[in-house]
């Protein structure tokens, strides 16, 4: 039994949706800078200064090339009438998502940190909209991994619905 197209048509825009959530989230990160200044100089704080924002980085990065791999694979899959492969599928969807979940998570718990630390240690300094873009780049991935998490649970359908009963 071959997947619907239905949802071969789902998984195309998931896919998509998914590209473009990330390739924002990438560029308010990658712009996300802030010049401070303090009594010794300026203190320029950029998004990479931060290692667990390079780890978000990361995250996008890997859910891009991956994202774009599977869509190219999924279009050859909709012209073609195929299956595809549903193990890759399967298994990409699995490992995509906790990628794009832990870099959520990261993304989202070091923002919280610094504006905390920059609210309570570092009054003088106003970094809101340093967190307020790390807040936002943080929330885009984790609607990126929700539309990850759907395409994981749909090819975990796809493998059920052609898997071959045994005798």
């Amino acid at each position: 039994m071959a997947k619907s197209t239905a949802s071969k048509v789902a998984s195309l825009v998931l896919r998509i949706l998914t590209i473009v959530l990330l390739l924002i989230s990438l560029i308010v990160l990658t712009t996300t800078s802030k010049t401070v200044e303090t009594d010794s100089g300026d203190l320029r704080l950029r998004f990479n200064n931060i290692i667990a924002y390079r780890y978000v980085l990361f995250t996008m990065v890997i859910g891009v090339a991956y994202s774009l791999l599977q869509l190219a694979f999924t279009i050859f899959s909709v012209i073609s009438g195929s299956e595809g492969n549903l193990i890759f599928d399967f298994y990409g969807d699995k490992i995509i998502s906790y990628f794009l979940a832990t870099g959520t998570a990261a993304g989202l718990a070091v923002t919280k940190d610094l504006n905390a630390f920059f609210n309570q240690q570092l009054e003088d300094y106003e970094i809101d909209e340093f967190c307020s873009k790390g807040y936002a780049s943080a929330s885009l991935v984790l609607i990126a991994f929700l539309c990850t998490a759907i395409l994981s649970v749909m090819s975990s359908y796809a493998i059920a619905a052609n898997a071959k009963p045994s005798l």
